[in-house]
């Protein structure tokens, strides 16, 4: 018993070491044909420079997952979604606990798969707890999936847990966007007076938030609220929109987010 347990601490601190040893040096490769190749060239004019940078790093070891995902970006970036996604595979297949819940958020944001997204949130879910990605749970990403495939109810129930659990385990750190959607779903499911409640939780937080005072204001006409009032609350939001107010997720300058109101 000694001699296997003797036998299996080498086993595992030889495992550690070329663990270790691999990240290092996978760390060199990334150094040396990203940061100082690929990076030295802007993929949005230079996508060839930009590629061939990364494939001579993949040539010299094509495990290395930040790589295949950095030839992915850009594609996803100029809406080649599926040109993307065969790269960004790779990097889930190198790493999945890193480019999983990626892939997920990719698929629901840009490439809008929304029942392959929801398979692999779920995924990830099961295998490294709810986490965080691009500031949000993936529970959060599951939920605007179940928006944009009608099922309301179950998105409804995602984006309460969501902003419970902010409130509850997160230091209250409450988030526009997460309450936008908690009203979406009310809103879908004709709940007009939560919606409303949830909508103004948003403006609090947020006071230019156009999306959130269109929806509102819909709310209202739903209401049979005076037209003059929703039209005002319309023209309100109107104006906030035209200074640059909406859904302010880092990557709405690439794609339109689930209700996002162009006006």
């Amino acid at each position: 018993m000694k001699n296997f347990i003797l036998g299996f601490s080498f086993f595992i601190s030889t495992f550690s070491f070329g663990q270790v040893s691999a990240n290092k040096a996978h760390d060199a490769i990334v150094e040396e044909f990203l940061t100082n190749c690929a990076a030295k060239h802007k993929y949005t004019i230079e996508m060839s420079e930009w590629q061939s940078c990364l494939d001579q790093g993949l040539k010299k070891d094509s495990t290395v997952a930040y790589l295949w995902q950095q030839k992915a970006m850009p594609y996803f970036k100029c809406k080649k979604y599926e040109v993307g996604m065969q790269y960004l595979d790779k990097a889930v297949l190198y790493d999945k606990k890193e480019w999983l819940p990626y892939r997920g958020f990719m698929k629901c944001i840009f490439s809008k798969n929304y029942k392959d997204a929801i398979t692999d949130l779920e995924e990830c879910i099961k295998l490294y707890g709810n986490g965080y990605r691009m500031d949000h749970t993936y529970s959060f990403y599951m939920g605007l999936c179940y928006l944009q495939l009608n099922d309301y109810a179950k998105a409804e129930q995602l984006f309460d847990d969501y902003v419970n659990d902010i409130y509850k385990n997160r230091q209250q750190l409450e988030h526009p966007t997460a309450y936008f959607y908690q009203g979406i779903a009310k809103y879908e499911l004709k709940k007009w007076d939560e919606a409303i409640v949830i909508f103004d939780k948003a403006i609090k937080i947020y006071p230019e938030f156009s999306d959130a005072k269109f929806y509102k204001a819909i709310c209202w006409f739903k209401q049979g609220k005076q037209r003059e009032e929703v039209k005002a609350l319309i023209e309100l939001a109107k104006a906030d929109a035209a200074k640059g107010f909406s859904i302010n997720e880092d990557n709405t300058v690439y794609e339109t987010y689930p209700y996002q109101v162009r006006f």
